[in-house]
This record gives structure tokens, sequence and C-alpha cells, in this order.
């Protein structure tokens, strides 16, 4: 279980000035469920996954994972970002071995899980490509894979859909989807999207502008249907789904003094 408790990050700005970019955030994600930080630009998702990962210290608070404290960057968390930092000069199947070569994990091994773990995301034959020859879908499925190559205990994830069109957003939301049905990971998803949250979280956190809060939190269980089907078009037309996703929206564009209270 990773435990964040009062998690507070300020610093100073480019001129000076201080951010209080969090402030006392609190929950916990649970083994095997997608947890979903919702929210505007700027309130504080990204800064919050980034204390996560390890990147970036805390001011005040504690993140746990398992009852151990983190101090920094490990290979217990997996890390996609918003963009594909995949090493232009390895191959696909170099750039998924990656932390296991720095494991110190033989040349077989490695090869044997970037095939495993690529034929996992839908890339089975693109193991010798250069990271310039696949499409921007494909290559955040590399960089899925290579953060699923050291078995994290969980999966944090950076808006990692958000630079791609809709069609293929909507693969990548059904990869993971059947990813995690498959493999149990605990995921830390941002997004702005409400409906990719509502797809994709079994708990989303809505946060509000700076200083990032947790100002709501929701149980969702739309994801399994999705998992199970594939299919996102039944969902979104769901009643349950579209009432929700109107409260959601709702609560985020509300004025400041009424989603405080």
């Amino acid at each position: 279980m990773l435990d964040i408790r009062n998690a507070t990050v300020r610093y100073a700005a480019a001129d000076g000035q201080e951010v209080h970019a969090l402030d006392r955030v609190s929950f916990t994600i649970p083994a095997r469920s997608i947890v979903v930080a919702l929210g505007a630009s700027g309130c504080g998702k990204s800064t919050l996954l980034n204390a996560i990962a390890g990147f970036l210290p805390l001011t005040d608070g504690k993140i746990l994972l398992d009852g151990q404290e983190i101090h920094g960057p490990g290979g217990d968390r997996g890390v996609v970002f918003q963009k594909d930092t995949l090493l232009p000069w390895s191959s696909v199947a170099d750039n998924v071995a990656l932390g296991l070569r720095y494991r110190g994990v033989p040349a077989r091994q490695r090869r044997e899980r970037a095939h495993e773990l690529l034929d996992l995301v839908g890339l089975s034959g693109f193991e010798d490509k250069s990271p310039y020859e696949l499409s921007g879908g494909m290559r955040q499925r590399v960089g899925i894979a290579r953060a699923l190559a050291t078995d994290p205990r969980i999966l944090l994830m950076d808006e990692p859909f958000g630079a791609l069109d809709s069609l293929t957003r909507e693969t990548m939301q059904q990869l993971l989807a059947s990813i995690w049905a498959s493999t149990g990971k605990q995921v830390f998803f941002i997004t702005h999207s409400i409906e990719e949250a509502l797809l994709l979280g079994t708990h989303i956190l809505v946060m509000s502008p700076r200083p990032g809060r947790i100002v709501a939190r929701y149980d969702a269980d739309f994801v399994r249907r999705f998992a199970e089907t594939g299919e996102a078009d039944d969902i979104l037309a769901d009643p349950a789904f579209i009432a929700l996703r109107s409260e959601l929206r709702a609560l985020i564009h509300a004025a400041p003094e009424a989603r405080a209270a």
C-alpha cells in the first residue's frame, strides 16, 4: 500500500517568490487499484507524482510504500512521463530493458523480459526497431513496457496520453485497463480529462488550484467493465457515468469558496 500523509511542497520560483504547490495532501493507494488525480493545470498533480517517484522532496509530511518511507527514486516505482523518454540510439528492446541492465541482469534474461513485455503492450516484432521508426502511441507503449520491466510495486503515470490524438488515446486507455486487469498493478494516474478519470480510475481524487489540496474523493468501477469489454461507447452512454461526469465537472469549475465548502 502507498500511504501519503500530509504531503506539503513549497519551493522558490525563479523570481524568488515562494510557490506553495501542495498543501497537506493525504490518501492511500490500496492494492489492485487505479487512483486518478484529476484537476486543472497547475493544481499540483505532477508535483505530487514527482514526490511519490522520489524526484522531489517534501517540505513536510511523509510518503510510505509498504511502511517504508520514500526518500528518493527506486525500482519499486515505475514512471511513465507525459512524453516518451526513450533513448534514440538504442533499440526498442534495449529501451525496455534499460532498468534491468542497470540492475546487472544478464543480457539473455533482459532480452526475454523485453520480448514478454512488448508482447503484453502489442509490440511483438518491433524489438529491433529504433524509436524514430515508431508512432507516438507506439513509443508510449514502449515507455509503459519499460516502466513494468523491473516489476515495480506501483506504476506512476503523468498524463501519458495527453499528447496523443483521440483515436490513439482511446486505444492506449484500453491497453492500460487491460494491463491493470491482467497484472493487478497499483497505478497512480494523472489527467485533466474527466472522462479519462472515470474510464480508468477505481478511485478519483479531485484537486484544487494551487496550493493543491484534495477537495473530493470518489469511488468508481467503470474500469473493470472497460477492461472486460474493451468498449468505451456503452460506458460513456451509461446514465451513472454521465451523472458522475456532470458532478465532477461542476465541482472542478465551482468557485473556490463553494469548492471549499
